[in-house]
């Protein structure tokens, strides 16, 4: 079973009290969405490989730790996922970006997959699904599943807020996968969206309604 882990550093949750807020406007919500997904983004890195590499510094020759090559990946789940990408990116330059474009079938409440964009070698790097809600987790599973059907097996996924039945469904799904996330949140509401949640992050961030 991959790990769940709620990650708990004290600027993360003061942040997200904030992003929480109806008061907080589309101007803030989205340098919070940013300045969250960096912080936690220092966190699922943790254990990225390193390696030896003999360098030169102004005193003497030595050998020092680098990140081993491993390719990285983000892959923000759209429309809302886009928010977190320029966070992970502060710390990770060099990763590629793809897109897994998605909506909710207004009544059926399920994901409809719409776009799928990703870098030819997705199968070869360490891949980062973000998207700040995890509800019903059907959006998740759906672009794991989409990840998984090109290849790609080393996947993390990262969110904000996330319910009991949305980490329970993606475990189900996919029990390979590790879950990160700020808030575990109490629950769904029959609309399922999150309780208490932030309501919808697209339209948050974005200014729609």
């Amino acid at each position: 079973m991959g790990k769940f882990q709620i990650i708990t550093h004290p600027l993360i949750q003061h942040k997200l009290t904030i992003l929480r807020q109806t008061k907080t406007g589309s101007k803030d919500f989205r340098e919070l969405v940013n300045e969250i997904a960096m912080l936690m983004g220092y966190e699922v890195t943790r254990e990225l490989p390193l390696e030896d590499v003999e360098i030169e510094t102004p005193i003497t020759q030595t050998v020092q730790k680098r990140l081993s090559g491993k390719k990285m990946a983000i892959v923000p789940i759209l429309r809302a996922g886009i928010g977190m990408v320029d966070g992970f990116l502060s710390l990770v330059p060099a990763a590629k970006v793809g897109h897994i474009g998605m909506y909710r079938d207004e009544e059926t409440l399920k994901p409809v997959e719409y776009l799928v964009k990703l870098p030819e070698d997705i199968d070869q790097r360490q891949i980062f699904v973000v998207d700040p809600m995890l509800a019903t987790g059907g959006s998740a599973i759906l672009a794991i599943d989409s990840l998984k059907k090109r290849g790609a097996s080393n996947i993390k996924f990262v969110c904000l807020v996330s319910a009991p039945e949305g980490v329970k469904a993606l475990q189900e799904a996919h029990p390979d996968i590790d879950i990160f996330t700020a808030a575990l949140d109490e629950k769904l509401n029959e609309n399922g969206y999150i309780v208490p949640g932030l309501g919808d992050a697209g339209d948050r961030l974005f200014g729609t309604k």
